[in-house]
């Protein structure tokens, strides 16, 4: 692994790379998209800018485009990006500085770089946080823009087979978050299986909402490895203790048979 914090910058930048790559072909969609709409050129480069997330940014078109009005659609948006609150709070501690500085550092925490700086066990890696994400924003942002200025068809990332790219990039995180830690298969199969059973009854974003209860698994092996590392402590204990009781009593039998040996 990576030591300095150069190198482990570095690391998420080649991550990043391949995330910013597939961030920026789907950002050019979400600007057709807002053309089709009629968002006009500001609004949608704007919007990229601010909310950085795909997921939240399509909610809100969608929302717009049912009729929903804006209350509706900037609701849908907000409870696709809740997700951002437990990864917020699984990542704060591996932050530096006073609340202003870590609310900055924060901002780094999108998908795809949060799932690559997991060092296991509930460790992040901020300098791969900052790296993978450094790259995202302004391909983000700069797909954004070249959407709404060639307003190429919504479709043609579909039609050309490119929409697979970015579902692709999060299987591979996936996979190399299993191999690091195998506690993490259960909640993973569990999160499969919810989404595969909500996506038939619930449109794909709320899926994959409610598959992510499956995480709440991780909440009880924690205490299940506490308790067992108490119970191996208070085994050590006991084995020291006893230790230490045979060990008084052999000097004091020791001290016994030398003072009858002078007496003698």
């Amino acid at each position: 692994m990576d030591n300095t914090p150069r190198e482990r910058f570095r690391s998420g930048l080649d991550v990043g790379t391949g995330l910013a790559a597939a961030s920026f072909l789907l950002a050019t969609s979400f600007g057709a998209v807002t053309q089709a709409q009629g968002w006009g050129t500001l609004a949608p480069v704007l919007c990229s800018m601010v909310v950085f997330s795909g997921s939240a940014q399509f909610a809100l078109v969608a929302g717009l485009s049912a009729g929903g009005g804006v209350a509706a659609a900037v609701t849908a948006a907000a409870l696709v990006n809740s997700r951002f609150l437990p990864m917020g709070m699984a990542v704060a501690a591996d932050l530096r500085g006073g609340r202003l500085r870590r609310a900055l550092e924060g901002q780094a925490v999108v998908d795809g770089s949060w799932a690559a700086a997991h060092l296991g066990g509930g460790r992040f890696d901020r300098y791969v946080l900052f790296g993978a994400t450094v790259v995202q924003w302004p391909a983000w942002v700069a797909g954004t823009a070249l959407g709404v200025a060639v307003a190429p068809d919504p479709e043609l990332l579909r039609t050309l087979g490119l929409d697979v790219l970015t579902p692709a990039l999060f299987v591979m995180l996936l996979i190399d978050e299993l191999r690091k830690e195998r506690a993490n298969r259960l909640p993973a199969l569990l999160g499969a299986v919810i989404a595969a059973g909500l996506v038939l009854v619930l449109p794909p974003g709320p899926a994959l909402v409610g598959a992510a209860a499956a995480a709440l698994v991780a909440l009880v092996r924690p205490a299940d490895a506490h308790g067992d590392s108490a119970s191996d402590s208070g085994s050590g204990s006991a084995s020291e203790a006893a230790s230490d009781s045979e060990a008084a009593c052999e000097s004091e039998a020791a001290s016994e048979s030398g003072s009858v040996e002078v007496t003698r």
